[in-house]
Order: C-alpha cells, then structure tokens, then sequence
C-alpha cells in the first residue's frame, strides 16, 4: 500500500508515545493487577499501534503487537490470570516494538520479533489466540467519508478490528447517516443557532521543530536589539522615548515568554519510560525496586528534555545496581525488601532540578578515598586531605569505578564522567547527596531554556566576557594579600580554603594589571576557580550565538553574545579555564 512519507512520520511520533507509556503502565498493572482501567489502557495502547501499522502495511508491528493485544483480551475475558510470563512477555514484545519504530523513523526494513517471543505469548493465550488478519482493502474507509457526523472511538476501534487484525468476523458500524439538509429555499442564516454549532474542541497544530528554532531566533534578534535600546534611552532625557522603550520592553518579554512556552515540554516524557527500565534492571539483578516519580508535569525546553534522556538513564541505572542493596541484605539490617527510588523533578527560578535519590547503602568516603589512590588518580596524601564531598565527586572521574567485577549494567568504568559531561554541555550542574546506610542523591540542575542564558558580565583588558550564572558561586573584591602559591601556581585563600586562581589577563596574554579587581569564584571540573578580573559589569540574559569562523578552533569559549551597548561579548568557558589554571 503507497502512502504519503509524513503519514508514517506521523505514525511513529504518536506511536512512540503510547509505546512509553505502555512500559509505564504494564508496570504499574503489575503491580495492580484488578485494576480494570490500567488493563483497558495496556490493551488499548497495543491495539492502536496495530491499527496504525496496520494501515501503513507493516506486517512485523502488526504481528509483534498482535500477539500481546490477544493475550490480555484473555485476561479481560475471564478466561486467564495476568502473571509474571504475561508481564515478562510482554515487555519484551515491547522493546522489539519500540525498536521497530526507531527503523520505521530511521527510513530501514523492519526485522520481526523474535518468533520464539510471538508464540509464547499465542501458547499463553491458548485456544482465544488467532492470527493476525492480512491488511483490509480501505473501502471501508470511504464508507465512513459519505457520513458527515462526528465518528465515535467504539465505531473507529471496530472500523481498525476489520482493517488490521481484529477478529473474524467483525463488521464495522454503519456509516454515520448523512444530516438532513435544510429545504432549497431556505436561507442559511434562517436556522437557529443551536442547529448550526458544533461542540467545542480544543485545536491543536503540530509545527517542524525547525520553524519554531527560527522564531526563537528572531526573538533573540529582537531581544538584543531591545537591551541596545535599553542602554541607549539614558543617553537621551526625552519622557515620549523613555515610554516608548518601556512599552518595547514589555512587549518584548511577553512575546519572549509566549515563544519559549511553544518550545516547552514536559519532563513526564522522559519520565515515562523509567518504570520499565526500573523493573528491567531490577529482574536482571534480582532486587526489588519501587519507582516513585514526582513533577513529571515540570516543563522545560524541547531540546533539553531530549538531552536529559541518556544521563537520567545512567543515573536510575546506578541507583539500582550500585545503591540499592539485595532484598535479603535489605531484610537483614532492617529495612523493607523492595528499594525506593525517587526520580523528581521541580522548577527552581529560571533552573528545573531532577533529583535521583535511592534510599540503598549510601556512599562511603573512605572506600571512594583507597580506590583513588589504587588506580592512581590522586596519592595517599592528596586523598587524606579530601572532605566527604569532594571524596563523592571522585566518582566523575574517567574511568573511576568501585565494581571489583564488570556487569551488564556497570563496573566498566564508563559512565558517570559521561554523565557529568553531558550536563555541563547543557550549561547545568550535577549534586551529590549521601549518607552512609541511608542512600545517595544526585541532584541535577539545568536552566530553562538553552537559547537565552542568564550570565555575568566581566570586563578585562577592555574586553567584555560572559559567565554562565549557574556557575557562578561568589563575587568578591580581589586581595592580594590573599594570594598563595603551591608548586609554582597561583592560589587564593577565601573562607578557609585554598583555591586555583587564573588571572584572566594572564590567561589572555595581557599584561597583568596592578590594581585589585574583582574575584569571580565559579564551579569548575569538580572543584572551584578564582577567576580574577578587572570589573564585574552585572548580571544580563544573553542570547547565545555559535562562535565567529575564526575562532572555532580556540579553546575556552562557547559561544558569543551582544551587549546591551551593542559589543560582542565571548562566553567563557569555565571547564577549559579550570584547566587552564
């Protein structure tokens, strides 16, 4: 059957979706499993899916959704008792159906389920199994296009039994009869209102994410040209200009505001996929773990709830495996068999925060402090001066790890520094909270939106540079008499600790200014930097452009930005200068 590339398109975004929320639901029907309405929603999830592939002929979906639709309609039949075969069944049914959808999106042929998979859910199912029909002629769906009334869901489901899969037998309803029509000489506006309106709706537009980047760029266009116009109006005491800007002012943040909101999401999303990855992690390692998520209904933008996906992957991951303990370890020091773990989130300012927290053994400083200096990553004496904090970090090391054995989930040593490093691209941070016996947390926060950045402006050598604000920890007045050295580098004593300096003109290759400044202290790689500057302009949102051509190729900046007096300002980068120093 021929069909137009956008109706696949289409198909596999909102098939996607349900095949998320499937892993979400058959866990919780599991875990429930009188609950009739989860039931109807599991059978109803895999029965949409199939009609949809159905519809665009793609047999090995049909047959892979089939199989596990026909099984619980013997559980909501009476005839069978859902149990740990059926959930297992499925669930690998599952990932075989999302991975054909990934085929379908990437444009590949589809490879079928595994057969041995299909026929253990038909033995399952027994005697009330039956094949999956060929694909129906569309005639059917013509019969429906004559009618003009609305189609309910009972008809379109029976109209998809017919088409793809349904049971022999099955008739579609009637078409819907036509509505009467008003006598020739009647004139339309002689009808009474009631006649004419239809019940209310609630539209909705599917837009490419392309056209909505563009817009957003257009908006940071005028953005910057409204903080230019902000700075300008003090050089002019004129009263019908100083309203002018301001009405620009407002209109301009309402317009931001209302933009960013179309490119919003929420994180539940993302979330909706971590009960099955829980229960399936939890059975490879035979533990018992509940799966609590809260704020699945925080927003954020697009790009960010894509990115997050992989690093809150890990980190359920490693929640289970490295900080929920055996059920019977469980059992022995007191607590309840099944472990917790609480995936979070909550908007704090302009910044979301995801919280993984577990309540399992908890970290333990002392443990991370000898197998850094087993593998080399600090000495004895380094790792004795180590506070618990700083002892955690440890664990965003490249190829740090506390597994004495390699598994399928962890102990190869790659990992969390992937995940450290994949939040910092997206100008965020990562928290660790333990307490031994207790559990672990590690807190995640990101900004809003990656398209505005609220920054700190400095100035050096005449020069304006931008810090991104979540790194920024504490401004203060710089004091020489602070100043350190240890091993020939620069150091500076503040609030009892010994800290990197980096002399921004330094850094530069300027000539060093003789009078004090300011020190920006700022998070980079696991520890702090003094970043001493000649002037901290203010805090400013800035909106973030790709680098000039000739400066891609050097270190320390990740992007550029206009000022409010309209001058390029470089975006620094804190990793690179952390380094540096």
């Amino acid at each position: 059957m021929a069909y137009d590339d956008s109706v696949a398109a289409d198909f596999v975004i909102e098939a996607r979706e349900i095949a998320d929320r499937l892993g979400e639901q058959l866990v919780a029907l599991e875990q429930l499993p009188d609950d009739a309405e989860l039931l109807n929603a599991v059978f109803r999830g895999f029965h949409t899916i199939k009609g949809g592939a159905g519809f665009l002929d793609l047999a090995p979906l049909v047959e892979a959704c089939h199989v596990v639709e026909e099984a619980f309609g013997c559980v909501r039949g009476g005839k069978r008792q859902a149990d740990a075969d059926l959930f297992d069944g499925a669930q690998a049914l599952l990932d075989h159906v999302q991975r054909m959808l990934a085929e379908l999106a990437a444009g590949q042929t589809l490879s079928p389920a595994p057969a041995h998979l299909c026929e253990r859910m038909r033995l399952w199912a027994g005697d009330e199994a039956t094949p999956a029909a060929p694909a129906a002629p569309v005639a059917a769906l013509a019969a429906f296009a004559q009618g003009d009334g609305p189609v309910s869901d009972d008809e379109f489901e029976a109209l998809l039994d017919q088409l793809h899969g349904g049971l022999p037998g099955a008739q579609p309803p009637p078409p819907p009869a036509p509505a009467p029509q008003p006598p020739r000489a009647a004139r339309p506006e002689a009808s009474p209102p009631a006649a004419r309106a239809e019940p209310a709706a609630e539209a909705t537009l599917r837009i490419e994410a392309r056209r909505l980047d563009a817009i957003v760029n257009l908006v940071g266009e005028l953005v910057l040209s409204r903080n230019r116009l902000k700075t300008l109006r003090s050089r002019f005491r004129d009263e019908e200009l100083e309203r002018a800007v301001t009405a620009i002012d407002v209109a301009t943040t309402r317009l931001q505001g209302a933009v960013m909101r179309t490119r919003m999401q929420p994180v539940g999303r993302v979330f909706q996929r971590f009960p099955k990855l829980a229960r399936d992690v939890a059975r490879m390692l035979d533990k018992e773990v509940e799966l609590v998520l809260e704020g699945a209904d925080t927003e954020l933008d697009r790009t960010l709830v894509e990115s997050l996906a992989d690093p809150l992957v890990h980190l359920v991951r490693n929640a289970i495996d490295h900080g929920i303990e055996a059920p019977a370890v469980r059992e022995r020091i007191g607590k309840p068999r099944a472990g917790r773990v609480l995936l979070a989130a909550r908007q704090e300012g302009d910044h979301i925060a995801i919280e993984v927290r577990d309540d399992g053994a908890g970290m333990d400083p002392e443990v991370l402090r000898a197998k850094a200096v087993e593998k080399g990553v600090l000495d004895a004496e380094q790792a004795a001066r180590l506070g618990p904090e700083e002892c955690y970090a440890l664990i965003f090391h490249p190829g740090f790890s506390t597994r004495s054995n390699v598994s399928e989930i962890s102990g190869r040593g790659v990992g969390m520094d992937v995940v450290q490093s994949k939040i910092r691209d997206l100008n965020g941070r990562v928290q660790i909270q333990s307490r031994l016996g207790l559990g672990t947390a590690f807190v995640v926060r990101v900004p809003l939106t990656l398209a505005i950045l609220p920054a700190l402006l400095v100035q050096c050598a005449d020069r304006a540079f931008a810090l991104p604000l979540a790194r920024v920890q504490e401004v203060v007045r710089y004091d020489r008499s602070r100043l350190r050295w240890f091993d020939g580098h620069p150091m500076v004593d503040l609030h009892g600790q010994t800290t990197p300096l980096l002399g921004l003109r330094r850094w530069l290759g300027e000539r060093e200014d003789d009078g004090d400044g300011h020190l920006v202290l700022v998070q980079s790689g696991d520890g702090c930097l003094g970043l001493h500057v000649d002037h901290v302009r203010g805090r400013e949102e800035v909106v973030v452009k790709p680098l000039p051509r000739p400066l891609h190729a050097l270190p320390g900046y990740v992007g550029a930005t206009l000022t409010g007096d309209g001058r390029m300002a470089l975006i620094l980068d804190v990793d690179a200068l952390g380094r540096a120093a």
